[in-house]
């Protein structure tokens, strides 16, 4: 995993977490990243809402550690940022630092995930 690391920007005194550079994000951590189920039901659900939504906006089977697992996964391997407004975790695609770096990867994982979910009756 990717060791460079930039905060998100938060104002002084606030809590902000750490994500990778763009330069720092290798296909393989994406790929990791998005080979879980959970994980991609969440990079789809950010996509759909084409903007922030908060950890709790995305409903998941799975308890509220493992919720915080995959979101964690996904900021540290470059897919999503996370970043605090008040109490509240809000979580958006860095779909601008992906398309630069592997062109077409985002939307075509997305598209396969809408036709695997309509072939298996998910949709």
């Amino acid at each position: 995993m990717p060791t460079d690391t930039t905060s998100t920007g938060a104002p002084s005194g606030s809590r902000s977490l750490e994500h990778p550079s763009r330069e720092s994000i290798r296909l393989a951590d994406v790929l990791h990243a998005l080979a879980d189920p959970m994980r991609l039901r969440i990079v789809c659900a950010l996509a759909a809402a084409e903007g922030e939504l908060n950890c709790a906006d995305i409903e998941l089977p799975v308890s509220k550690s493992t919720c915080t697992h995959h979101f964690r996964v996904l900021r540290e391997h470059g897919v999503i940022q996370q970043i605090y407004r008040g109490t509240a975790k809000m979580n958006g695609l860095r779909r601008d630092d992906l398309d630069a770096l592997f062109p077409g990867l985002l939307d075509d994982v997305l598209r396969a995930a809408e036709l695997q979910a309509r072939r298996l009756g998910e949709a």
